[in-house]
């Protein structure tokens, strides 16, 4: 999941107040009134920054996904995936304890995978799953009946 900076809006004009926040995670504090070109460029700012601080790596079991590489692995070995696969894959670790419905899945994969459709959607998680299995024997994804795809709890 994406983390973005938080600018604080405030009314407060304390040095004291400022720092507190800034040092507790803010990432800008402007003070009211502020004019809205200064606000947008202090947006901008954050978020040009903002890309170093969010994490790149996420695991799952012995499962790894890089996202800044596109590169995922299954106990140190690396798997190839097709980029619908590597989507889908990205989406359940984000959300590793929770049943993604089918209708979600295509939602929130279109936008990088547009070919994808409900029923290749099976064939995509099913060659996805395959991979997965390859490298050591074990299932990292589970089919909930009738509902959708999770990340099976070892």
């Amino acid at each position: 999941m994406k983390e973005f900076p938080v600018i604080i809006m405030s009314a407060k004009t304390s040095v004291e107040d400022k720092v507190s926040l800034l040092l507790g995670g803010a990432a800008d504090y402007i003070t009211k009134p502020f004019y809205t070109k200064e606000l947008l460029a202090r947006i901008t700012v954050a978020l040009r920054i903002a890309p170093a601080s969010v994490i790149t790596t996420l695991t799952f079991s012995d499962i790894e996904l890089n996202t800044a590489s596109c590169e995922v692995s299954v106990a140190n070995h690396p798997v190839k995936l097709t980029r619908t696969e590597y989507a889908l894959l990205k989406l359940l670790m984000q959300h590793p304890t929770q049943v993604m419905v089918k209708s979600l899945l295509l939602e929130r994969i279109s936008e990088d995978t547009p070919d994808c459709t409900e029923s290749s959607l099976k064939m995509h998680m099913s060659n996805l799953r395959k991979k997965l299995r390859e490298i050591n024997g074990k299932d990292y994804i589970e089919a909930v009946w009738g509902i959708g795809f999770k990340m099976k709890e070892e």
